[in-house]
């Protein structure tokens, strides 16, 4: 049988690149790089060349499983359907329409998280629905939403290759983004100047004018040091802040507490590096500012984010091509799952869950009785399971791997009454439910992913779900309709159609306009392109408003117990929890094993060299690992990848929280190293 080539888009990082699956006797045999495709334009990295081959992995979940004792047992769709929701009404009608939650996912298409939001909020009465974003770029949308008026990137990814000066802040994004690089790398053939400011050297530092390794969790002083050296030397854009900003005055008084040398100080960056770059970028005809993780994930993250906007508003940098800031999405559609209202507090399109008017909006389309109070973010959910939470259902999430203090998640887990898993493999979180329920993959699936670019992208169904395994998108409407709602969805382009008539900026999107190049939202009408660019001439709440960014040092630093820094992040072969990554042959041969970049002076003093097993241990946990001895670190700090099960680096890392966004700070803990001898002489 000839081969069929299906076109989707990459199911790993948020860039949303075009892959054209090869189909060859109903299995998904290889994956191109699709050369129509406007955000990836023929190029793939290392991970989507291979997505291809975790599709019909052996693990693959095939039917649904119920758990009896200490195994599972597998039983019908009938009966998996009856008893979920039996044991989802029995909860709320016993404890309470709040003793339910809900995790949707950033690996689902827009329309399954906008059928998962509806129905725990048309269903259960309750807007206890959440997803990973809040673990990323819930700062950003906060952050951004008090100052610009809009939570999501100004730009397009191809605008970078246009920037005549690119800020790289807390992004690894050669390993975590590297299609996006290449626009990056475009615009330094030009002879742009980029600068990366990062405590540890990434790749994208490589190609950097200068690193600044500034001491972890010092950004608001690094950035309000910038400003005040703009300010001072009369660089700032006086026209663009008259016009089109408010309380520049308030700002100014702040910048008067970071003095250059002050900055110089706390940050670790001399003052003449500061003035460099401080002046490159208010000097530049189109500047941009990218940043991801290493901004957010701190318990100052939202502070952080508006820093970044006062920055860019201060220099007219923003609202025109080339130019911008660019958070970028980690997972394939966390835009998505946001824009669809996977979030406590907002509707589909950031619609506030307590304006009377818009809920009234909702409750009409979906003839539903709906709570005007905000729901719980992830990491209350997990906090009060067993407790306020009595049942939690999750689709496609890991919380195991990905949330903070991971012993803290899996006791937490167990007090439930009942906890509902739908995911494609049995997850380290999937083997704590009571219910499993096999879902389909990217390539089993039609539906919308948006990418970090705010672009509605169409992913077209190349191969079926393995055994009896079913699409989300099925599994949500035999849900729904056993829960008592009207959820006859003959197909997800009818989903696409509901949501479009309730959130103004998707107005304008359909699957018929989507099938070529995907569409930018605000989109509000039928004939309108898409926005390349965001706050063109106003902002999206009208006037951009320069809001004081408080500094909150790192709520943990190194002591005499536990005297190194930790950090974690991402590596270039692998992905978040490795649920895919891990079960590609190719990219588990890259990195196999995990590991802990080592300072060579810390290496010495601790009497440990290049792959040797030591014990790193926090006040929450301890994992065992194997050491790799670099430079990349700075004295007195390691680094750790989290995509590990067998060695689980947020086993390490501190819950505390943002208390504006509920983001944990994941960047900054304190931890303690010693050589595991018993794991050395295995």
């Amino acid at each position: 049988m000839n081969p069929e080539f299906i076109r989707t888009i990459c199911p790993y990082c948020g860039t949303g690149c075009g892959i054209v699956l090869k189909v060859q006797d109903g299995r998904a045999a290889a994956s191109y790089p699709d050369r129509e495709n406007p955000v990836s334009r023929g190029s793939l990295c290392v991970k989507g060349w291979f997505s291809h081959e975790f599709v019909h992995h052996p693990e693959r979940l095939t039917a649904p499983l119920l758990r009896k004792g200490d195994a599972f047992v597998e039983i019908s769709w009938e009966e998996a359907i009856d008893l979920a929701a039996r044991k989802l009404r029995e909860t709320a009608s016993t404890y309470g329409p709040d003793s339910v939650g809900g995790l949707s996912s950033a690996k689902c298409t827009n329309e399954e998280n906008y059928l998962f939001q509806k129905l725990i909020r048309a269903a259960f009465r309750t807007n206890n629905v959440d997803h990973c974003a809040r673990l990323c770029h819930a700062a950003t949308t906060v952050g951004m939403l008090q100052t610009l008026g809009s939570g999501a990137m100004t730009n397009s990814i191809s605008d970078l290759a246009g920037a005549d000066c690119i800020l790289f802040i807390g992004s690894n994004a050669a390993e975590s983004h590297p299609v996006l690089m290449g626009e990056v790398y475009k615009a330094l053939d030009r002879g742009a100047k980029m600068f990366v400011i990062d405590p540890r050297e990434t790749p994208v530092a490589r190609n950097a004018r200068k690193l600044l390794r500034l001491n972890p969790g010092t950004d608001i002083p690094l950035l309000a040091g910038m400003m005040r050296h703009i300010v001072d030397s009369g660089l700032h854009a006086k026209d663009f802040i008259e016009k089109r900003t408010e309380n520049v005055e308030a700002l100014r008084t702040f910048l008067q507490a970071w003095p250059l040398d002050k900055v110089a100080s706390e940050t670790g960056i001399d003052e003449a590096t500061i003035r460099e770059v401080a002046e490159t970028y208010a000097k530049a005809e189109n500047a941009a500012i990218v940043y991801c993780m290493g901004i957010t994930q701190h318990a100052c993250g939202v502070a952080n984010v508006i820093a970044i906007c006062d920055l860019a508003m201060l220099c007219g940098q923003v609202g025109k091509p080339f130019s911008g800031i660019y958070p970028l999405r980690g997972q394939n559609n966390v835009q998505g799952a946001c824009d669809m209202g996977a979030l406590p507090n907002l509707y589909p399109g950031y619609q506030a869950v307590a304006d009377a008017a818009i809920r009234e909006k909702f409750q009409k389309a979906w003839k539903a009785d709906l709570s005007d109070k905000p729901g719980k973010t992830v990491t209350e959910l997990i906090n009060a399971s067993g407790k306020d939470i009595r049942a939690l259902y999750i689709m496609a999430e890991n919380p195991c791997i990905s949330d903070p203090d991971v012993n803290h998640v899996m006791e937490a887990l167990q007090r439930l009454d009942f906890l509902i898993v739908q995911d494609i493999f049995l997850t380290e979180t999937a083997k704590f439910a009571h219910l499993v329920l096999p879902g389909a993959c990217f390539a089993e699936k039609t539906g919308t992913y948006t990418n970090t670019e705010r672009r509605f992208q169409l992913l077209h169904k190349a191969v079926d779900p393995p055994g009896k395994a079913m699409g989300d998108f099925e599994i949500l409407c035999l849900m729904g309709k056993a829960l008592g709602l009207p959820f006859d969805y003959a197909s997800p382009a009818e989903l696409m159609a509901e949501y479009a008539g309730l959130v103004p900026a998707y107005a304008g999107i359909s699957f018929d306009r989507l099938e070529r190049a995907g569409l930018q939202w605000p989109c509000p009408d039928e004939k309108h392109p898409g926005t390349r660019f965001l706050h063109g001439t106003t902002f999206t709440r009208g006037l951009g408003r320069f809001v004081i960014p408080d500094y909150t040092p790192p709520m943990e630093k190194p002591d005499a117990e536990y005297p190194y820094y930790l950090n974690t992040g991402r590596v270039f072969a692998h992905y978040h929890t490795g649920t895919m990554t891990r079960r590609s042959a190719f990219l588990n041969r890259e990195i196999e094993d995990p590991y802990v970049e080592i300072h060579p002076d810390d290496a010495s003093a601790l009497g440990v060299g290049p792959g040797d097993w030591i014990r790193v241990t926090s006040r929450r946990g301890s994992i065992v690992t194997t050491a790799r001895i670099s430079d990349r670190v700075v004295k007195g700090s390691i680094f750790a990848p989290f995509h590990f099960t067998e060695a689980r680096a947020n086993m390490l890392t501190n819950p505390v929280l943002d208390p504006a966004c509920k983001t944990p700070e994941y960047k900054v803990c304190a931890v303690k190293m010693e050589k595991d001898h018993e794991a050395q002489a295995r």
